[in-house]
């Protein structure tokens, strides 16, 4: 017998069929004589209509109350796959996520799970009952309701496993598993039947929609077992493990690619030392995340200073750059929100030369200009044309074969 923490996404839950189906998978569970929790996320489309609802009344609703609204969502569906449950004489409970125990740091919109309390589901678990919780979403030391972000429940399910000592836990989704590319773009793209948690938390943080960042980053903190599953269809999916532990090693696993991304740049910015460190202090200090950053000193008393940011936050960006780019003095201040990121990603780049001259060549062929480059071991990422990522994500997924199956690249691996 095991213990399992299951998540359903939004999809998942969709309607009031794919609640029952979801309710049969766990009864399945359960028969096998698993103790089973399950984490789910809002019905598809409910999180949006909810914000929409906020957006219609105040173009900047206080945070404590865009949570508590948004929050609104995981209950219902907690509530209705508990009713479907019992109508099935499976005995279940469903609980918020502060009622579960989910404490949080203060920070509205983007919480921080900081402790989980396991108390009230290792009772109900003891008790024979199927534990059903709100994913997204915790409690503060005010005793307010935060959220996680978007794809929070995958956290949420992360720090219910890790708390719990689970098994596994599964992440149930409306995909097969994790796949080199998104395959509504790629359908050439094949599935991993493993990959390295370092490798699935770069996918993830470039822009892979399958799991959360920060639930893989504590399915690795904890040592937590991590399987990505479909709902729909049968199959073992993509175990999430150690590196050492993935049996095929690839020198790329994937590609990541994400569209919400946006440039901007400061052009004749005064070149002095700790210029760097002023820009970016005061953009973090408004809690707007960096990701690439380019600097090109012009002349000895002059640099330009690029940046990307999420493209929701580049209004807010541009504004708070436009007032320090006139306390400083620079010349222009530029922006363009009409790009897209594309990643190329794997564990076999530490030890095999050529990984970006292969890719840069990919692009170049079919006429995409990168406008920014950046690198880590397991990693390349570029900046290019949002109209062009389409053809780029092809371009270089066909360059390293990423068509082929498991064993014919492992292979090829081989032989290199």
């Amino acid at each position: 017998m095991a213990l399992l923490v299951q998540k359903y996404g939004g999809t998942s839950v969709g309607s009031i069929e794919r609640i029952q189906h979801v309710a049969s998978k766990i009864m399945l569970a359960k028969s096998q004589g698993h103790d089973v929790v399950v984490v789910v996320s809002a019905m598809s489309g409910e999180t949006d209509r909810l914000i929409r609802l906020a957006e219609a009344l105040s173009t900047e609703p206080t945070p404590r109350e865009y949570d508590m609204l948004v929050s609104t969502g995981e209950q219902v569906t907690m509530s209705l796959l508990a009713i479907a449950l019992a109508n099935h004489n499976c005995r279940a409970r469903s609980y918020t996520g502060p009622q579960a125990g989910i404490i949080t740091d203060n920070v509205h919109t983007k919480a921080r799970i900081i402790e989980v309390k396991t108390e009230t589901i290792r009772r109900d678990l003891a008790e024979g009952y199927v534990v059903v919780v709100a994913g997204f979403q915790g409690v503060n030391s005010q005793g307010d309701v935060t959220t996680l972000g978007r794809g929070g429940s995958d956290t949420t399910a992360v720090a219910l496993a890790a708390a719990l000592k689970a098994d596994e836990c599964q992440i149930y989704t409306d995909v097969d598993g994790v796949y080199t590319t998104d395959p509504r773009m790629i359908p050439e793209a094949q599935l991993l039947p493993q990959i390295s948690f370092e490798e699935m938390l770069e996918m993830s943080s470039l822009g892979a929609k399958v799991l959360q960042m920060r639930s893989v980053e504590l399915a690795n903190k904890h040592n937590t077992p991590l399987r990505v599953l479909s709902t729909f269809n049968d199959g073992t999916g993509t175990l999430v493990t150690f590196e050492d532990k993935v049996m095929q090693r690839r020198l790329v696993s994937g590609i990541a690619f994400s569209r919400e991304e946006a440039i901007i740049s400061m052009t004749g910015v005064p070149n002095r030392a700790g210029i760097e460190g002023h820009i970016l202090g005061l953009v973090s200090d408004a809690h707007i995340e960096i990701d690439m950053i380019a600097q090109n000193a012009t002349d000895k008393d002059h640099t330009d200073f690029t940046f990307t940011v999420q493209r929701q936050d580049a209004p807010k960006t541009l504004k708070l750059i436009e007032a320090i780019a006139s306390d400083l003095g620079a010349v222009a201040v530029k922006s363009n929100d009409k790009v897209a990121k594309l990643s190329l990603v794997g564990i076999g780049m530490r030890s095999h030369t050529g990984v970006a001259s292969t890719m840069f060549k990919a692009l170049g062929r079919v006429n995409i200009n990168i406008q920014m480059i950046t690198t880590s071991e397991i990693k390349i990422s570029v900046i290019i044309n949002e109209d062009c990522l389409e053809k780029g994500v092809r371009a270089v997924h066909e360059a390293f074969e990423l068509h082929k199956s498991a064993a014919e690249r492992h292979l090829a691996f081989m032989e290199t």
